[in-house]
């Protein structure tokens, strides 16, 4: 069965299947009872399962996470929503040292299955602290996986399967893209939750990114075609761990990669890709790794949204210059 949902509507039926099928599943967020959250995305749930298991919380990150920690120790599955990227910090310490930690510090003894939601991300012409990429922080902490869907097929399924993780998941939901449509299956999923996804063949360019970004670079695709270029476009789904089968095998037969994100470019994930995929696929390569990235100042005001973003136009710039090698 399929059904057509925006993504924002794909996560509360993945949310509302989790709740259903395991008691043990509850959510915990500021605003996410009868208002539904920020996006909407927990709406209706409160009203069906009721304030034990859709629990409005005080305003305080540390303290949504340190509770969820406990409640991961008692048994049960804890899904939290932060409401914007930029106020997941004062819960960073609990994230990082407690919760990222603790399933180590007991020999595998104690699991914490907790999942954090995070909007994050810009393209919604926001304040600061309301649009920010951290996927950095937490990719570089053992102990956490984190992911980010970029369709709302793989929203639906990807909560589920980080619900049942054994581990902690930073679940980072691109908020530019919770109205974008699309086909959800809902019998089964189409990918492990860690599996990157080649979501366009290509020959010349094998273009990468996550979340929003992905959107960009399809539409950098389709205009590098018009001109005669073939890009592949390869979803990267899963930040940590990463995936690099399909990355690898694109790159071996393009010979050129352009990574594409939003965040900063200094010490970032696209850092850390484009130094993997040199260092495993080096005599493949026709011209070295580029990226495409956020500026490395603070996000800026609205007005200034556009020019900081990468846009197909800054992509296509990077594919003319790795075609030029």
């Amino acid at each position: 069965m399929t059904e057509n949902l925006p993504i924002s509507r794909a996560l509360n039926a993945g949310l509302r299947r989790a709740l259903e099928t395991n008691d043990r599943v509850l959510l915990m967020g500021e605003d996410i009872g009868p208002l539904g959250g920020v996006f909407r995305v927990t709406e209706g749930l409160q009203k069906d399962f009721g304030p034990r298991r859709v629990i409005d919380s005080p305003l305080a990150e540390s303290g949504i996470v340190g509770t969820a920690i406990g409640l991961a120790m008692g048994g049960f599955r804890p899904v939290l929503e932060i409401q914007f990227d930029g106020f997941v910090f004062p819960a960073f310490d609990q994230i990082t040292t407690q919760l990222a930690k603790l399933t180590n510090r007991h020999e595998g003894a104690v699991r914490m299955p907790v999942v954090i939601r995070i909007p994050y991300g810009g393209h919604i012409g926001a304040v600061e602290h309301h649009q920010e990429s951290p996927e950095a922080y937490f990719t570089h902490t053992a102990g956490l996986r984190v992911v980010s869907p970029s369709t709302a097929n793989d929203a639906y399924w990807m909560i589920q399967q980080a619900i049942d993780s054994p581990d902690p998941v930073i679940f980072l939901e691109p908020k530019a893209k919770y109205w974008q449509k699309g086909e959800v299956d809902t019998e089964a999923p189409a990918l492990p939750l860690h599996a990157s996804r080649v979501v366009r063949r290509g020959t010349d360019v094998t273009l990468v990114g996550h979340g929003a970004m992905v959107t960009t670079l399809l539409q950098a695709a389709a205009l590098a075609e018009s001109e005669g270029t073939s890009c592949e476009v390869i979803d990267l789904r899963s930040l940590s761990p990463v995936d690099y089968g399909p990355l690898l095998d694109s790159v071996r037969r393009t010979g050129r990669m352009v990574y594409a994100q939003e965040a900063p470019g200094f010490t970032s994930l696209g850092s850390e890709i484009a130094a993997t995929v040199m260092e495993r696929a080096f005599f493949a390569l026709e011209a070295p790794v580029l990226r495409v990235s956020g500026f490395d100042v603070p996000f800026p005001p609205a007005k200034l949204e556009g020019t900081y973003l990468p846009d197909a136009d800054r992509i296509l710039e990077a594919v003319d210059r790795s075609l030029a090698y």
